[in-house]
Protein backbone atom coordinates (compact mmCIF):
# COMPACT_ATOMS: atom_id res chain seq x y z
CA UNK A 1 0.00 0.00 0.00
CA UNK A 2 1.13 3.59 -0.54
CA UNK A 3 2.12 5.42 2.65
CA UNK A 4 -0.49 7.24 4.67
CA UNK A 5 -1.22 10.81 3.58
CA UNK A 6 -3.69 12.94 5.59
CA UNK A 7 -6.78 14.29 3.93
CA UNK A 8 -7.50 18.03 3.97
CA UNK A 9 -8.55 19.63 6.24
CA UNK A 10 -7.74 16.88 8.77
CA UNK A 11 -4.10 17.78 9.33
CA UNK A 12 -2.32 17.05 12.59
CA UNK A 13 -2.84 14.48 15.30
CA UNK A 14 -5.83 16.11 17.02
CA UNK A 15 -7.91 16.68 13.89
CA UNK A 16 -7.18 13.13 12.75
CA UNK A 17 -8.29 11.84 16.15
CA UNK A 18 -11.45 13.98 16.30
CA UNK A 19 -12.63 13.69 12.71
CA UNK A 20 -15.22 10.98 13.40
CA UNK A 21 -16.54 12.95 16.40
CA UNK A 22 -16.86 16.41 14.86
CA UNK A 23 -18.05 15.17 11.46
CA UNK A 24 -19.59 11.71 11.85
CA UNK A 25 -20.06 9.73 8.66
CA UNK A 26 -23.15 7.85 7.56
CA UNK A 27 -22.90 4.28 6.36
CA UNK A 28 -25.37 1.93 4.73
CA UNK A 29 -26.83 -0.59 7.14
CA UNK A 30 -25.37 -4.06 6.81
CA UNK A 31 -27.52 -7.19 6.88
CA UNK A 32 -26.95 -7.95 10.55
CA UNK A 33 -28.10 -10.45 13.12
CA UNK A 34 -28.05 -9.77 16.87
CA UNK A 35 -26.39 -12.48 18.95
CA UNK A 36 -26.47 -12.95 22.71
CA UNK A 37 -23.49 -14.57 24.43
CA UNK A 38 -23.84 -16.01 27.94
CA UNK A 39 -20.76 -15.10 29.98
CA UNK A 40 -21.89 -16.62 33.29
CA UNK A 41 -23.68 -15.51 36.48
CA UNK A 42 -26.71 -14.49 34.43
CA UNK A 43 -24.74 -11.87 32.44
CA UNK A 44 -24.84 -11.66 28.65
CA UNK A 45 -23.01 -9.70 25.96
CA UNK A 46 -24.52 -8.52 22.68
CA UNK A 47 -22.82 -8.83 19.30
CA UNK A 48 -23.85 -7.86 15.78
CA UNK A 49 -23.07 -10.44 13.10
CA UNK A 50 -22.57 -8.73 9.74
CA UNK A 51 -22.54 -10.89 6.64
CA UNK A 52 -20.56 -10.33 3.42
CA UNK A 53 -22.16 -8.21 0.72
CA UNK A 54 -22.97 -9.69 -2.70
CA UNK A 55 -21.18 -12.97 -2.17
CA UNK A 56 -22.49 -16.44 -2.90
CA UNK A 57 -19.36 -18.29 -1.74
CA UNK A 58 -18.50 -18.86 1.94
CA UNK A 59 -16.88 -15.81 3.56
CA UNK A 60 -13.11 -15.43 3.44
CA UNK A 61 -13.03 -15.44 7.24
CA UNK A 62 -14.85 -14.36 10.39
CA UNK A 63 -13.49 -11.22 12.07
CA UNK A 64 -14.25 -10.44 15.72
CA UNK A 65 -14.08 -6.63 16.06
CA UNK A 66 -13.64 -5.07 19.51
CA UNK A 67 -14.17 -1.29 20.01
CA UNK A 68 -12.01 1.02 22.10
CA UNK A 69 -12.40 2.34 25.65
CA UNK A 70 -16.01 3.25 26.37
CA UNK A 71 -17.05 2.46 22.81
CA UNK A 72 -19.56 0.00 21.44
CA UNK A 73 -20.43 -1.90 18.29
CA UNK A 74 -22.42 1.01 16.84
CA UNK A 75 -19.48 3.42 16.93
CA UNK A 76 -18.26 4.90 13.67
CA UNK A 77 -14.92 3.10 13.76
CA UNK A 78 -16.29 -0.44 14.19
CA UNK A 79 -19.11 0.12 11.69
CA UNK A 80 -16.86 1.62 9.01
CA UNK A 81 -14.33 -1.17 9.39
CA UNK A 82 -17.07 -3.81 9.33
CA UNK A 83 -18.46 -2.34 6.10
CA UNK A 84 -15.03 -2.52 4.46
CA UNK A 85 -14.54 -6.10 5.60
CA UNK A 86 -17.99 -7.19 4.43
CA UNK A 87 -17.43 -5.54 1.05
CA UNK A 88 -14.25 -7.61 0.77
CA UNK A 89 -16.07 -10.87 1.53
CA UNK A 90 -15.56 -11.27 5.29
CA UNK A 91 -18.17 -11.96 7.95
CA UNK A 92 -17.84 -9.70 11.02
CA UNK A 93 -18.96 -9.97 14.63
CA UNK A 94 -18.95 -6.53 16.27
CA UNK A 95 -19.01 -7.04 20.04
CA UNK A 96 -20.36 -4.86 22.83
CA UNK A 97 -18.08 -5.47 25.78
CA UNK A 98 -19.47 -5.68 29.34
CA UNK A 99 -21.45 -2.56 30.18
CA UNK A 100 -21.21 -1.00 26.72
CA UNK A 101 -23.83 -0.01 24.18
CA UNK A 102 -27.01 -2.03 23.76
CA UNK A 103 -25.77 -4.65 26.21
CA UNK A 104 -25.61 -2.30 29.21
CA UNK A 105 -28.76 -3.71 30.81
CA UNK A 106 -27.72 -7.35 30.28
CA UNK A 107 -24.50 -7.47 32.32
CA UNK A 108 -23.41 -6.00 35.62
CA UNK A 109 -20.16 -4.13 35.97
CA UNK A 110 -17.79 -2.80 33.32
CA UNK A 111 -15.00 -4.30 31.26
CA UNK A 112 -11.22 -4.10 31.57
CA UNK A 113 -8.07 -4.43 29.49
CA UNK A 114 -7.84 -8.01 30.66
CA UNK A 115 -11.30 -9.58 30.66
CA UNK A 116 -10.53 -13.15 29.59
CA UNK A 117 -13.51 -14.63 31.38
CA UNK A 118 -15.83 -12.54 29.17
CA UNK A 119 -13.95 -13.12 25.93
CA UNK A 120 -13.52 -16.89 26.19
CA UNK A 121 -17.28 -17.61 25.79
CA UNK A 122 -17.36 -15.13 22.91
CA UNK A 123 -14.48 -16.91 21.20
CA UNK A 124 -16.30 -20.22 21.60
CA UNK A 125 -19.35 -18.73 19.85
CA UNK A 126 -17.06 -17.38 17.10
CA UNK A 127 -15.55 -20.81 16.56
CA UNK A 128 -19.02 -22.30 16.19
CA UNK A 129 -19.96 -19.56 13.73
CA UNK A 130 -16.74 -20.14 11.76
CA UNK A 131 -17.66 -23.80 11.40
CA UNK A 132 -21.25 -23.03 10.42
CA UNK A 133 -20.41 -20.31 7.89
CA UNK A 134 -17.48 -22.17 6.38
CA UNK A 135 -19.33 -25.30 5.40
CA UNK A 136 -18.73 -28.96 6.24
CA UNK A 137 -15.21 -29.77 7.46
CA UNK A 138 -13.88 -26.36 6.41
CA UNK A 139 -14.20 -23.78 9.20
CA UNK A 140 -13.45 -20.19 8.33
CA UNK A 141 -10.25 -18.55 9.56
CA UNK A 142 -11.00 -16.76 12.83
CA UNK A 143 -9.54 -13.26 12.94
CA UNK A 144 -9.34 -10.71 15.74
CA UNK A 145 -9.37 -6.95 15.13
CA UNK A 146 -9.08 -4.59 18.09
CA UNK A 147 -9.46 -0.81 18.03
CA UNK A 148 -7.45 0.98 20.71
CA UNK A 149 -8.07 -0.82 24.05
CA UNK A 150 -9.91 -3.55 22.11
CA UNK A 151 -6.54 -4.52 20.64
CA UNK A 152 -4.96 -4.67 24.09
CA UNK A 153 -7.74 -7.03 25.20
CA UNK A 154 -7.13 -9.34 22.24
CA UNK A 155 -3.37 -9.34 22.80
CA UNK A 156 -3.84 -10.27 26.46
CA UNK A 157 -6.27 -13.02 25.59
CA UNK A 158 -4.01 -14.53 22.93
CA UNK A 159 -0.47 -13.91 24.11
CA UNK A 160 -1.17 -13.74 27.85
CA UNK A 161 -2.18 -17.41 27.92
CA UNK A 162 1.03 -19.08 26.68
CA UNK A 163 -0.05 -22.57 27.71
CA UNK A 164 -3.25 -22.34 25.65
CA UNK A 165 -3.40 -22.61 21.86
CA UNK A 166 -4.55 -19.39 20.25
CA UNK A 167 -8.15 -19.48 19.01
CA UNK A 168 -7.31 -16.93 16.31
CA UNK A 169 -5.54 -17.34 12.99
CA UNK A 170 -4.43 -13.68 12.88
CA UNK A 171 -4.71 -10.50 14.94
CA UNK A 172 -4.77 -6.79 14.05
CA UNK A 173 -4.46 -4.06 16.69
CA UNK A 174 -5.06 -0.41 15.78
CA UNK A 175 -3.66 2.37 18.00
CA UNK A 176 -3.63 -0.07 20.92
CA UNK A 177 -1.87 0.75 24.21
CA UNK A 178 0.81 -1.82 25.04
CA UNK A 179 1.79 -0.23 28.36
CA UNK A 180 -1.30 0.97 30.24
CA UNK A 181 0.61 3.03 32.79
CA UNK A 182 2.44 4.94 30.04
CA UNK A 183 -0.80 5.54 28.16
CA UNK A 184 -2.47 6.80 31.35
CA UNK A 185 0.40 9.22 31.98
CA UNK A 186 0.05 10.49 28.41
CA UNK A 187 -3.69 11.12 28.69
CA UNK A 188 -3.11 12.87 32.03
CA UNK A 189 -1.01 15.61 30.44
CA UNK A 190 -2.51 19.13 30.57
CA UNK A 191 -2.83 19.28 26.76
CA UNK A 192 -5.12 16.23 26.92
CA UNK A 193 -7.41 17.55 29.68
CA UNK A 194 -10.47 17.82 27.41
CA UNK A 195 -9.86 14.36 25.99
CA UNK A 196 -9.62 12.88 29.48
CA UNK A 197 -12.73 14.64 30.72
CA UNK A 198 -14.76 13.41 27.73
CA UNK A 199 -13.43 9.87 28.16
CA UNK A 200 -14.12 9.65 31.90
CA UNK A 201 -17.61 11.12 31.52
CA UNK A 202 -18.46 8.37 29.06
CA UNK A 203 -17.10 5.70 31.39
CA UNK A 204 -19.03 7.16 34.33
CA UNK A 205 -22.28 7.13 32.35
CA UNK A 206 -21.75 3.45 31.59
CA UNK A 207 -20.97 2.68 35.22
CA UNK A 208 -23.92 4.67 36.58
CA UNK A 209 -26.29 2.90 34.18
CA UNK A 210 -25.36 -0.47 35.68
CA UNK A 211 -28.60 -2.37 36.34
CA UNK A 212 -27.18 -3.46 39.69
CA UNK A 213 -26.00 0.03 40.58
CA UNK A 214 -22.82 1.10 42.32
CA UNK A 215 -21.96 0.00 45.84
CA UNK A 216 -21.54 2.61 48.61
CA UNK A 217 -17.81 1.84 48.64
CA UNK A 218 -17.55 2.43 44.89
CA UNK A 219 -19.49 5.69 45.12
CA UNK A 220 -17.16 6.85 47.87
CA UNK A 221 -14.05 5.97 45.84
CA UNK A 222 -15.40 7.92 42.85
CA UNK A 223 -15.71 11.14 44.84
CA UNK A 224 -12.90 13.68 44.93
CA UNK A 225 -12.58 15.88 47.98
CA UNK A 226 -11.02 18.74 45.97
CA UNK A 227 -13.88 18.89 43.48
CA UNK A 228 -11.62 18.41 40.48
CA UNK A 229 -12.73 16.21 37.54
CA UNK A 230 -12.01 12.53 37.93
CA UNK A 231 -8.98 11.23 36.05
CA UNK A 232 -8.83 8.02 34.07
CA UNK A 233 -6.36 6.60 36.58
CA UNK A 234 -8.72 7.47 39.47
CA UNK A 235 -11.62 5.78 37.66
CA UNK A 236 -9.55 2.63 37.15
CA UNK A 237 -8.46 2.71 40.79
CA UNK A 238 -12.05 3.13 42.00
CA UNK A 239 -13.83 0.65 39.73
CA UNK A 240 -11.86 -1.23 37.10
CA UNK A 241 -9.05 -2.67 39.21
CA UNK A 242 -11.10 -3.89 42.23
CA UNK A 243 -13.94 -5.21 40.08
CA UNK A 244 -11.54 -7.44 38.15
CA UNK A 245 -9.65 -8.69 41.20
CA UNK A 246 -6.56 -6.49 41.22
CA UNK A 247 -5.22 -5.22 44.55
CA UNK A 248 -4.34 -1.80 43.15
CA UNK A 249 -4.44 0.21 39.97
CA UNK A 250 -0.66 -0.25 39.68
CA UNK A 251 -1.10 -4.03 39.78
CA UNK A 252 -3.87 -3.79 37.19
CA UNK A 253 -1.80 -1.71 34.78
CA UNK A 254 1.18 -4.05 35.17
CA UNK A 255 -0.83 -7.25 34.81
CA UNK A 256 -3.04 -6.07 31.94
CA UNK A 257 -0.35 -4.47 29.77
CA UNK A 258 0.31 -6.72 26.75
CA UNK A 259 3.82 -5.37 26.19
CA UNK A 260 5.39 -7.91 28.53
CA UNK A 261 3.84 -10.82 26.63
CA UNK A 262 5.05 -9.45 23.33
CA UNK A 263 8.57 -8.80 24.64
CA UNK A 264 8.90 -12.43 25.64
CA UNK A 265 8.61 -13.40 21.96
CA UNK A 266 7.22 -16.69 20.82
CA UNK A 267 4.43 -15.04 18.82
CA UNK A 268 2.46 -18.01 17.61
CA UNK A 269 0.22 -16.35 15.06
CA UNK A 270 0.45 -13.50 12.54
CA UNK A 271 -0.09 -10.23 14.42
CA UNK A 272 -0.16 -6.70 13.00
CA UNK A 273 0.29 -3.65 15.22
CA UNK A 274 -0.53 -0.34 13.53
CA UNK A 275 0.28 2.89 15.31
CA UNK A 276 0.78 6.57 14.50
CA UNK A 277 3.86 8.26 15.91
CA UNK A 278 1.82 11.41 16.61
CA UNK A 279 -0.94 9.59 18.54
CA UNK A 280 -1.97 12.10 21.25
CA UNK A 281 -3.40 9.41 23.55
CA UNK A 282 -1.07 6.41 23.32
CA UNK A 283 2.70 6.99 23.15
CA UNK A 284 4.59 5.22 20.38
CA UNK A 285 7.58 4.35 22.63
CA UNK A 286 6.45 0.79 23.37
CA UNK A 287 5.93 0.03 19.70
CA UNK A 288 9.36 1.44 18.86
CA UNK A 289 11.00 -0.57 21.63
CA UNK A 290 9.23 -3.73 20.54
CA UNK A 291 10.23 -3.14 16.94
CA UNK A 292 13.84 -2.63 17.99
CA UNK A 293 13.98 -5.79 20.11
CA UNK A 294 12.55 -7.99 17.39
CA UNK A 295 14.40 -6.36 14.51
CA UNK A 296 13.09 -4.83 11.30
CA UNK A 297 9.35 -4.30 11.27
CA UNK A 298 9.03 -6.55 14.30
CA UNK A 299 9.58 -10.13 13.27
CA UNK A 300 8.32 -12.93 11.09
CA UNK A 301 5.04 -13.34 12.97
CA UNK A 302 4.72 -9.93 14.57
CA UNK A 303 4.62 -6.92 12.25
CA UNK A 304 4.80 -3.39 13.62
CA UNK A 305 3.70 -0.69 11.17
CA UNK A 306 4.35 2.89 12.26
CA UNK A 307 3.20 6.01 10.43
CA UNK A 308 4.39 9.58 11.10
CA UNK A 309 0.79 10.84 11.22
CA UNK A 310 -2.72 9.55 11.74
CA UNK A 311 -3.56 10.51 15.32
CA UNK A 312 -5.41 8.03 17.52
CA UNK A 313 -7.33 5.63 15.30
CA UNK A 314 -7.65 8.32 12.65
CA UNK A 315 -5.71 7.61 9.44
CA UNK A 316 -8.15 9.65 7.33
CA UNK A 317 -6.80 10.08 3.79
CA UNK A 318 -8.26 11.25 0.44
CA UNK A 319 -9.74 7.78 -0.19
CA UNK A 320 -11.44 7.43 3.18
CA UNK A 321 -9.72 5.54 5.99
CA UNK A 322 -6.23 4.27 5.20
CA UNK A 323 -6.09 1.90 8.18
CA UNK A 324 -9.34 0.16 7.16
CA UNK A 325 -7.89 -0.61 3.73
CA UNK A 326 -4.66 -1.84 5.31
CA UNK A 327 -6.57 -4.18 7.64
CA UNK A 328 -8.61 -5.64 4.78
CA UNK A 329 -5.59 -6.21 2.57
CA UNK A 330 -3.49 -7.71 5.37
CA UNK A 331 -6.25 -10.09 6.45
CA UNK A 332 -6.88 -11.12 2.85
CA UNK A 333 -3.21 -12.12 2.59
CA UNK A 334 -3.37 -14.06 5.85
CA UNK A 335 -6.50 -15.94 4.75
CA UNK A 336 -5.00 -16.85 1.39
CA UNK A 337 -1.86 -18.07 3.14
CA UNK A 338 -3.86 -20.25 5.51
Amino acid sequence: MPPFRPRAPWWGSDLQTLRDTVRPQRFPRLPSERLLVDVGAGDRLIGQLDRPLDRQDPPLGLALVLPGLGGDSEGIGPRRLALRLCQAGFAVLRLNLRGAGAGRSLARGTYAARCDRDLLPVVQVCQELASTLGGPNQPLPLLGVGISLGGSILLNLTHGRPQEPSPFDALVCLSSPLDLAEACRRIDRPRNALYQRWMVRRLLRQAQADPHGLSPEELLRLQRSDGRPLSLRAFDAALTAPRWGWDSVEAYYAGASPLRWLEQGGIGLPTLLLHASDDPWVPVDSHLALQGRLGGSGGERLQVVLTPGGGHNGFHDPEGCWSDRLVVRWLQCRCRAS
